[in-house]
């Protein structure tokens, strides 16, 4: 299950030893621990069902929500179908962008020259849709039995030996059975495994999105009405996805959409090996180093470099056509577009920040922002939705 944010989430379950054979059916109390897009469709799921059920997240709205977008092929969709009433299903896919309508995947190299093309995707029923509008529609089908705000310190069981959730400021909560969708980080998860279940990747990343009609003319052709990957030296790699929920729309009915992104765009993300010139990376948040230290110029680093990708949202000015950039290419992307910023999601994960050029003189390249310009290290979010609030004071369902 998905937790909060990109990450891929460690599920674990905790059952009650002494009620685990007695409870049968929807007679069991569920607690999920964990409100992203795994834990709210597991509640979902179950609620649909008849299962007593409750899922908390520490998020205090739903659209704080990290990444963008994500795609739901159609083994997801079948999933899906099953989890939410029909409605909210016709109202997901009225929000989605049908990959059938885009053209083929581009793979470049770092200097922008195409490698190669993905199969053709005519034919595919798969959809892409905002994270923020997922979520949101996840949650609604959950209703009041989602509780956000709430911060999990621990778990483990009580005295009766029945499976036990612990709040940093709530009383704790008793169930039959817990199930963690509380992201890489799980407490659930570690509580079962006696210890830490993830370590890092060595990769750091960060992401963005930019209007299609804020790149110029020839920009918009490099990069075309598709998804695309340049590959850089040692694992640094740019990512760009094309998403348009209107234009492509999976399910022509206005009425029913509620999708984040309204027009084409590009939902872009890079990665670097860490390194001490990316070590800046993790202190940031809304566009601020978090002790006010210059952003380094990660385009002086050579173990990072992807000639300009990182700071860029657009094509090379250099090179023709399909991304045929030569040795003259320069790189993929060079040119400084207006990008919309959104804001951060969960506290210490969601990053903004922007940088002022990229191919400035070391230490100075990335060191200012520049208006319009964003970036966001891994765990993002975006511009909060209407709705779907934490109420102070609340308390949970015992």
């Amino acid at each position: 299950m998905a937790g909060p944010g990109h990450s891929v989430s460690t599920t674990g379950v905790i059952v009650g030893p002494r009620r685990q054979l007695a409870v049968k059916g929807n007679d069991m109390r569920v607690v999920v621990v964990g409100g992203g897009i795994g834990g709210v469709a597991l509640a979902a799921g179950l609620r649909r069902r008849g299962f007593e059920v409750t899922a908390f997240d520490r998020d205090t709205e739903v659209a704080a929500t990290g990444g963008y977008h994500i795609t739901l092929d159609e083994r997801a969709q079948s999933a899906l179908r099953e989890l939410v009433a029909p409605e909210i299903m016709e109202r997901l896919l009225a929000s989605a962008s049908a990959l059938r309508l885009r053209d083929r995947d581009a793979f470049w190299d770092h200097r922008g020259r195409v490698l190669g093309h993905g199969p053709d995707l005519s034919s595919d029923a798969g959809v892409d849709i905002d994270r923020i509008t997922l979520r949101t529609l996840l949650a609604e089908a959950v209703g009041d039995d989602l509780f956000l705000g709430q911060t999990v310190s621990g778990v483990g069981h009580d005295e009766d030996g029945r499976p036990q959730v612990r709040f940093t400021d709530a009383a704790p909560v008793t169930a039959d059975l817990v199930v963690g969708a509380d992201g890489t980080h799980s407490l659930v998860a570690r509580h079962l495994a006696g210890g830490p279940t993830n370590s890092p990747a060595g990769i750091i990343g960060f992401s963005g999105r930019t209007s299609r009609g804020d790149l110029s003319p020839r920009e918009q052709h490099r990069l075309g009405p598709r998804s695309g990957l340049a590959i850089g030296p040692r694992g640094a790699a740019l990512y760009v996805g094309f998403l348009d929920p209107v234009g492509n729309a999976v399910l022509d009915a206005p009425e029913l959409r509620m999708s984040v992104t309204t027009g084409p765009t590009y939902i872009w993300g890079g990665m670097f090996p860490e390194s001490a010139a990316t070590d800046a990376l993790r202190g940031l948040r809304d566009g601020e180093n978090a002790d006010g230290a210059q952003l380094p110029d990660l385009t002086d680093v050579r173990s990072a470099r992807v000639e300009g990708a990182a700071g860029q949202h657009g094509s090379s000015s250099h090179g023709d056509g399909d991304g045929e950039g030569g040795e003259r290419g320069g790189g993929l992307v060079s040119q400084q577009r207006r990008t919309e910023t959104p804001r951060t999601g969960c506290p210490g994960e969601g990053t903004v920040w922007r940088p002022a050029a990229v191919r400035g003189a070391p230490g100075r390249g990335m060191g200012r922002r520049a208006p319009g310009q964003a970036l966001m290290a891994r765990g993002t979010g975006q511009r909060a939705r209407p709705g779907w609030r934490h109420t102070p004071g609340r308390e949970p369902v015992r």
